[in-house]
């Protein structure tokens, strides 16, 4: 059994909790978090299962990796705390543990990541022999895995298109909606998710990730942006209400250009309420939320998914996702060399057990 570490409780880390239990390779040997509320509060709890696991959360970090656990999940947020999420897994892999996070996104692809970022990580690995994998859903698995696996079933490939539609109100993230994407603020204000080069910061690791699988050479990476406000003032059950005239959709690409022309899309069209910018794209099948891919080419293919949790919350099924892609990788990663790793060198690989969960 892989000794596994979840590091933060929140809409990320409960889903750890409950796929590191699922895990048969896996045993959660410790769970740290840093609201004093939870500190002593039983995993199980935390992780909303029906029983507890008898591993109380602690904020003792340096008692946690002193105990030099095997694997480390850390969920917490690197969105508005890129240096602290930073320290913190660096911390763990000197500790000499295996780290699955979606915490850093210029780390899903290493090979471009800035050196202020792959340095460190390096130098760790290094001194203490551990190893990081980096990804999440979008990015993540929906621009890195399942396009390229799609692409394999095509004849000719003339473009690929990574789509995210979502209503952002079951996003339970108040803050990164209202201010880091700026969802019910006025329209001339600028939300640091779209400023100039920030989406390409997110989001070119994929493209060049895919490009560099495609054998594609790219030209550059462009981006787009558009916003709507709202016609009307909406009250949604989750995030509240939001003012007519107020930003109620974005719609942004990142573009890989391949000989003049996009050939390797990401794109996200995000909503507060479903009345906004209805000409835009939505999910095929109704909802909340989905995550699509089309490849122009003969034959031309096109996937949707869409994955709920958490009571038919597509958020929450779009974190879960992201949970199993990381969580379903540490088994392989403890038998690998010490390293980082992209998404293009952890192998996506079907559920261990049987049907992929512990028998009771």
């Amino acid at each position: 059994m892989i000794s596994t570490v979840v590091w933060g409780t929140g809409n990320v880390g409960r889903l750890a909790i409950r796929a590191v239990e699922a895990h048969p390779a896996l045993k959660l040997s410790a769970v740290i978090v840093h609201n004093p509320a939870k500190v002593g509060r039983d995993a199980g709890e935390l992780g909303e299962l029906d029983h507890l696991l008898g591993v109380e959360a602690t904020d003792d970090i340096e008692a946690v990796l002193a105990a030099r656990p095997r694997a480390v999940v850390y969920a917490a947020s690197g969105d508005v705390r890129p240096d602290g999420a930073l320290a913190d897994i660096t911390r763990a892999i000197r500790s000499g543990a295996v780290v699955v996070s979606p915490a850093l996104y210029p780390l899903y692809d290493h090979r471009g990541a800035p050196p202020e970022f792959r340095d460190p990580v390096l130098a760790a690995i290094a001194e203490g022999g551990g190893s990081l994998f980096a990804s999440g859903v979008d990015p993540g698995w929906g621009n890195d895995v399942l396009p390229l696996l799609l692409s394999g079933l095509g004849t000719t490939i003339d473009a690929i298109r990574c789509q995210e539609i979502f209503d952002y109100s079951t996003y339970d993230q108040p803050d990164s909606v209202r201010y880091l994407v700026g969802m019910g603020q006025p329209m001339d204000y600028e939300p640091m998710m779209l400023m100039p080069s920030i989406p390409s910061m997110v989001w070119g690791g994929q493209i060049r990730m895919m490009a560099r699988a495609l054998g594609v050479e790219l030209d550059e990476i462009r981006e787009t942006v558009d916003r709507r406000a709202l016609d009307t003032a909406v009250t949604t059950r989750t995030m509240g209400a939001f003012e007519a005239g107020t930003q109620g959709a974005i719609r942004f690409e990142v573009q890989g250009i391949v000989e003049g022309e996009p050939r390797i899309v990401i794109e996200h069209v995000t909503r507060i309420h479903a009345s906004c910018a209805p000409d835009w794209p939505t999910p095929p099948g109704g909802g909340d939320g989905a995550h699509r891919v089309v490849i122009e080419g003969r034959p031309r293919i096109e996937v949707t998914i869409e994955a709920t949790d958490e009571g038919e919350n597509r958020s929450a099924g779009g974190n879960a996702t992201a949970v199993g892609r990381l969580v379903g990788a540490i088994d392989w990663l403890t038998e690998a060399e010490p390293g980082l790793y992209d998404a293009l060198d952890v192998p996506l690989r079907p559920a261990i057990g049987k049907l992929g969960r512990k028998q009771s």
